[in-house]
């Protein structure tokens, strides 16, 4: 990738167990290579403020003392995994907002190959937790390879944090599919992000924001939202516990 692409996507999540629930919206994700000098369009701006944003605070540590592309050298590099080039897939900031229930850093090798995935997860409290994905071999991952990982955070207050995820990614150069499983001992759930890639353009920002006015804001009225259908279902409601201590798994 050589410049800035929007993700014009969806998102599904589905309940599965004694209680079922599901729900799809749409989404707006930018991807693009941290280290490329691409050029922008005028309504959109890295470490800057604009219409449109990606601040490198927001991402790669903690909840707003982000260090970006830094944090995840030397988290690869404390894992002995090299990398050559590395993109990040995450919803922009709208009018300074922002909110990211997950971001993706995607961590390819000198030959191109995909061969590891960082899902940097964000709950409603402000806490994060992320998740290394990788082969057992190290090698490419290809969309038929299911990587697993333990959960260890906190994000729904109606699921358990006892079980594990799945990962599943196909990255193209025309679109993207991500899914996650979730599961428990009583239940789980699953969710997935698809959409197509295209180049961001001023059009494309503006269009984002008539189509799906407040960005972030919205996501957080939407996951506001299910959490009440949830809790008028009869789901169990868990209290937060404490973060795990370490930031990523």
């Amino acid at each position: 990738m050589t410049g800035i692409d929007h993700i014009s996507g969806t998102t599904w999540h589905g309940r599965h167990g004694d209680l079922s629930h599901a729900f799809r919206y749409s989404v707006d994700y930018v991807l693009f290579d941290v280290d490329a000098s691409a050029k922008a369009p005028f309504l959109f701006s890295r470490n800057r403020r604009n219409l449109a944003s990606v601040q490198d605070r927001d991402h790669g540590g903690a909840v707003g003392q982000g260090r970006g592309a830094d944090w995840v050298r030397e988290v690869l590099a404390e894992a002995g995994i090299p990398v050559a080039r590395i993109e990040l897939l995450t919803q922009p900031r709208l009018l300074g907002h922002v909110f990211n229930p997950v971001s993706f850093w995607l961590c390819y090798d000198v030959s191109g190959a995909l061969t590891c995935v960082i899902a940097e997860v964000s709950n409603t409290f402000g806490d994060r937790h992320s998740y290394l994905c990788r082969r057992p071999d190290g090698g490419a991952i290809g969309p038929s390879d299911r990587l697993c990982a333990a959960k260890l955070f906190h994000v729904s207050p109606f699921q358990p944090i006892e079980g594990g995820y799945v990962f599943r990614f196909d990255i193209r150069p025309d679109k993207i599919g991500i899914w996650i499983d979730f599961d428990a001992s009583h239940g789980g759930m699953r969710a997935n992000l698809t959409g197509t890639r295209k180049p961001l353009t001023n059009r494309s920002v503006l269009w984002s924001l008539l189509r799906r006015p407040f960005g972030s804001r919205r996501v957080l009225a939407l996951i506001y939202w299910q959490a009440l259908r949830l809790k008028l279902k009869g789901a169990p409601y868990r209290t937060r516990p404490e973060p795990p201590a370490e930031e990523i798994s």
